[in-house]
């Protein structure tokens, strides 16, 4: 009976290795459907959720909210604010790469920094290790299984995917070697301004990518007919 469990369970947090074709997903960036709507609009609270996770930690963050951070501290605002400035910066660097975006590329930078500052001002900062360890790992859970909600609603990338991917096409270098050397900089850029960098933010590197496989898995078994 355990061994069963085991299994079922292991089935169902199979990583997937592409994006699930699902119900809500969209069938252009701008053709909108409620449920597509919806299921984005969900996935990109969460993803604030999560990232504001990792801020309470007090672990250290996620490279880009590590930039926004140090940015809040010199600027003199909040983290919700900088994330949203940031989001528009990187927006504005898509007109030489020839990008346009979605619904769901402009929702990405409204919602997700709302959503961060109301959970950073609601959660309450922790100093033990074990408590920063839990919502280290809850901030890197909650980033993936959104990011998997609200790619997979297809109605346009974030403005940091957007980035990668126009800069891919632009260079002709990997894919996978554009989102490192982006991730890098910004995370260098961060740390210089004064954002929080540490053990969180390597948890968050080693295991954003395989959480948001296994959240792919998850809704590809979940929405199979």
């Amino acid at each position: 009976m355990y061994s069963e469990f085991l299994e079922l369970v292991g089935r169902w947090l199979r990583p997937h290795r592409t994006i699930p074709h699902t119900p809500w997903m969209a069938k252009g960036r701008w053709k909108l459907t409620p449920a597509s709507v919806t299921v984005l609009v969900l996935g990109l609270i969460l993803f604030g959720v999560g990232e504001a996770f990792l801020v309470q930690s007090s672990l250290g963050n996620s490279p880009w909210v590590v930039l926004s951070q140090g940015i809040s501290i010199h600027a003199g605002i909040n983290l919700g604010w900088s994330t949203f400035i940031v989001s528009c910066a990187v927006l504005i660097l898509w007109i030489p790469l020839k990008e346009w975006p979605g619904f769901g590329t402009l929702l990405n930078i409204v919602v997700i920094a709302l959503a961060l500052q109301i959970t950073v001002d609601l959660l309450p900062k922790q100093s033990s290790f074990l408590s920063q360890l839990v919502f280290a790992l809850l901030g890197v859970f909650f980033v993936g299984i959104a990011s998997s909600l609200y790619i997979s609603s297809a109605l346009g990338p974030g403005p940091r995917d957007g980035l990668m991917t126009g800069l891919h096409k632009i260079t002709g270098i990997r894919i996978g070697r554009v989102r490192l050397a982006i991730e890098a900089t910004v995370l260098v850029l961060g740390a210089i301004l004064g954002g929080r960098v540490g053990l969180g933010t390597a948890l968050f590197a080693l295991l954003i990518g395989q959480s948001i496989a296994i959240s792919f898995g998850f809704l590809a078994r979940l929405t199979h007919k």
